[in-house]
């Protein structure tokens, strides 16, 4: 790949996003706070009837509250958006609720530089509200509850509204995570279809062992498909085991055989990078070369919870900038470094990167 000046400019819309809307509601609270809903420290659970008043509670008691536009998708297209500083560059598509959480989300996905493709679900009833998730902080620990209420009710259908047929005609390079497979995979499989037409990138990414396990068929449909191919070593392990029936853990012979998959563009050839943690990075084109890249730690981790969206934010920005995938590679990890200082899945004000100083 040719290395572009840095400082390059790219067009509105070039990288587009589809996923799972949430509007991550993050406050500091007492350990009474999560005793009083059953909840434990680092914890992660989806919301049941004894927290559905939990949000609301959160948003008269704790006036420190702070909005963020997440799910993994949207929060890797705001990763992309920081790291490039440019407004507009990423659209987002997925579904929200007819609620006022849908304008909270609007406004701070909005405020992270991001061009939004909301479909509008209208429960009748009332009771399907925009996606939302919990940030519950106690000291060092954090625990999530997650309601994808709306975010599940994607259709198809929204792919056809003149409006987002210009978004994804204008689009160079598409990107969904793991979990965007369980809510509407014919959506996936009609932007899969795209990008081959036209000569577009794929990207996609494994995203959790459930989704390796349960909805693997769904990643494997769209597997020829796939130019860009992400995990962190749990998710290639799962994947492997369940998908491939691989007998080996080796994470760089599983990301050579995920490499290795057929395609259907074989001028192309797959990259599959799979993140290790503290662990050095591993990258596979093919089946044919496959690289290491050492990883900076910080000094001091805050939270964990986003880096891997992060990463492949910053990956998808210096791809698109055309740069080598060893300078994508540390824009990943840049990416990431920056997160997991932050409380949530958020970044500095401004970015400080220099492949040349920042070693990985």
């Amino acid at each position: 790949m040719s290395s572009e000046s840095p400082n390059k400019r790219l067009d509105d819309g070039v990288i587009f996003g589809i996923g799972n809307p949430l509007l991550d509601i993050s406050a500091e609270v007492p350990l009474s706070f999560l005793e009083g809903y059953n909840l434990k420290a680092n914890d992660a659970i989806l919301a049941g009837e004894q927290h559905k008043d939990l949000n609301e509670t959160l948003l008269r008691d704790y006036p420190n509250h702070q909005f963020v536009a997440g799910g993994s998708t949207q929060n890797t297209m705001r990763a992309a958006t920081w790291i490039l500083q440019q407004p507009g560059v990423c659209v987002y598509m997925g579904c929200v609720g007819q609620d006022k959480y849908n304008q909270l989300l609007n406004d701070a996905a909005t405020k992270a530089g991001l061009t939004l493709s909301y479909q509008i679900y209208h429960d009748p009833e009332g009771h399907v509200q925009t996606g939302t998730c919990a940030v519950l902080i106690t000291g060092n620990n954090r625990s999530l509850v997650a309601n994808l209420g709306a975010a599940n009710c994607f259709t198809i259908d929204h792919l056809d509204d003149p409006k987002s047929q210009e978004l994804i005609e204008k689009a160079k390079l598409f990107y969904t995570a793991g979990f965007f497979y369980t809510v509407c995979p014919d959506a996936v499989m009609r932007l899969c279809e795209h990008a081959d037409k036209n000569n577009k990138l794929f990207c996609t990414n494994l995203s959790a062992p459930f989704i390796c396990e349960i909805f693997g068929d769904r990643l494997m449909k769209a597997m020829p498909y796939v130019d860009y191919l992400f995990g962190n070593e749990t998710e290639a392990r799962s994947f492997a085991k369940h998908q491939l029936k691989l007998d080996t853990i080796d994470v760089k012979e599983i990301a050579k055989a995920l490499s290795e998959l057929p395609k259907k563009n074989a001028q192309r050839p797959r990259v599959v990078v799979i993140t290790q943690g503290a662990d050095p990075t591993v990258l596979a084109i093919a089946g044919k070369n496959t690289e290491e890249f050492l990883v900076k730690k910080p000094l001091d981790i805050v939270d964990t919870n986003g880096a891997g969206d992060s990463f492949v934010g910053g990956f998808l920005a210096y791809l698109a900038l055309s740069k080598s995938h060893a300078e994508a590679v540390q824009a990943g990890a840049y990416c990431a470094f920056e997160c997991i200082q932050q409380s949530g899945c958020t970044y500095p004000d401004k970015p400080n990167f220099d492949p040349a100083t920042f070693i990985v």
